[in-house]
């Protein structure tokens, strides 16, 4: 991990194009500013876990799963 020292109004480069400043600080928070282009997913740590989370959750297949599926398989060949 990179750690840098930086004060209000300062930022840092990623790469080409993602910029991110330091636009406050008051106590303990940090208010940051993320400057990268449209397409970039810019998360907070727990919402970017959570998403990861329910995408596992999502490509979990159970028996049940397979016995739905196999079910409209069957259905279909028999003209339902």
């Amino acid at each position: 991990m990179l750690i840098l020292t930086r004060k209000s109004g300062e930022g840092i480069r990623i790469g080409e194009d993602i910029r991110v400043v330091i636009l406050e600080i008051k106590g303990n928070q940090v208010r940051i500013g993320i400057d990268a282009p449209k397409g970039t997913k810019v998360y907070r740590d727990e919402v970017y876990e959570k998403i990861k989370l329910e995408n596992i959750k999502a490509s979990v297949i159970t028996k049940d799963h397979l016995q739905k599926l196999f079910k409209i398989w069957t259905d279909k060949g028999k003209g339902k």
